[in-house]
């Protein structure tokens, strides 16, 4: 395969039409030069260049070759540019990693404001069911930082977002409406759930805070997009056990603390010796994230929470 050099090599040798004033323009040695274009054609397969007495011309091979090359060179411009706007947060593509909850409820915001700040950056989320899904995929390369639950064996860079903390919902006219403060989650044990289909993160996470209360969950129904389990509860399908941070601002259900509180870990993180883009982009969601809303703190009569010093600190 032709490298850069060697085609950077032909594209001068042929408009100076010299070997010599080639090497002078290049910065190397002409036996160098002369060299490496011997390289190229025996990687092509013919000549290259008519090397005559006074001048150098291409031959047919070479004059089809030139343009490709001289594309080559321009595309490898670019892409040294775009890399050097990425370092200076001006541009470039990010790959964001997130599990369902935390792009519904805790990244909204968050990436509103990175992208005023740092419009020539695309973003492409990449969303999954489970913590353990995401970092796989994290492993693999599939994108650049992941925001969820705190993987338990990653070698990167990991930030702590702090714990996410579940709240129970039920329908408005539901009998324990009026009740005040945090539910233990075994007075709803005779109940019928708005559950979570298999494999998804937040099934698990309510199979546990159930049977730490002492009971298996009915199920009433499994839902597979985390949006809807909210708003099936607030229906009357069922109470159903969601991150607090994904309840929206008008909201019909009644919620509730769990006694004890139901929480999981959350963290931004990426791999080791991540790129500028890459960390300035963790840091800023770090700092910018909120694990419990103001609206919710209110109705679980709660002082709002503090903001994150810069950095996630």
């Amino acid at each position: 395969m032709p490298t850069l050099r060697q085609l950077e090599y032909l594209v001068t040798v042929s408009e100076l039409a010299s070997f010599t004033r080639a090497a002078a323009e290049l910065h190397v040695s002409q036996p160098t030069l002369s060299s490496q274009i011997a390289v190229l054609e025996r990687e092509v397969g013919g000549a290259l260049l008519d090397r005559q007495p006074r001048t150098v011309r291409l031959t047919p091979a070479g004059r089809a070759l030139l343009p490709h090359a001289r594309a080559a060179l321009t595309e490898a411009r670019r892409t040294l540019e775009a890399a050097r706007q990425a370092v200076g947060l001006e541009a470039g593509e990010l790959e964001v990693a997130s599990v369902y909850s935390a792009s519904l409820g805790l990244l909204p915001i968050p990436l509103r404001r990175w992208r005023q700040a740092h419009p020539g950056v695309r973003l492409r989320l990449h969303e999954y069911r489970h913590g353990d899904e995401m970092a796989a995929a994290m492993r693999g390369g599939e994108a650049d930082v992941a925001i969820g639950p705190t993987p338990s064996d990653w070698s990167g860079d990991v930030a702590d977002l702090g714990d996410e903390e579940m709240v129970i919902v039920v329908a408005g006219d539901d009998p324990l409406a009026g009740w005040a403060g945090p539910l233990d989650l075994a007075v709803l044990a005779d109940r019928a759930w708005v559950h979570f289909a298999p494999g998804h993160g937040l099934a698990e996470v309510l199979d546990r805070a159930c049977s730490r209360a002492g009971f298996s969950p009915e199920v009433a129904l499994r839902v597979e997009q985390t949006a809807s389990a909210p708003l099936l509860a607030a229906a009357g399908l069922g109470p159903t056990l969601v991150p607090a941070s994904i309840i929206p601002e008008t909201f019909d259900g009644s919620i509730f603390a769990t006694s004890p509180p139901t929480r999981r870990p959350l963290a931004v993180y990426h791999r080791p010796h991540g790129d500028p883009l890459t960390v300035a982009f963790s840091r800023s969601i770090a700092s910018e994230v909120v694990l419990m809303p103001a609206h919710v703190a209110a109705r679980l009569q709660r002082s709002p929470e503090a903001p994150r010093p810069p950095g996630g600190g």
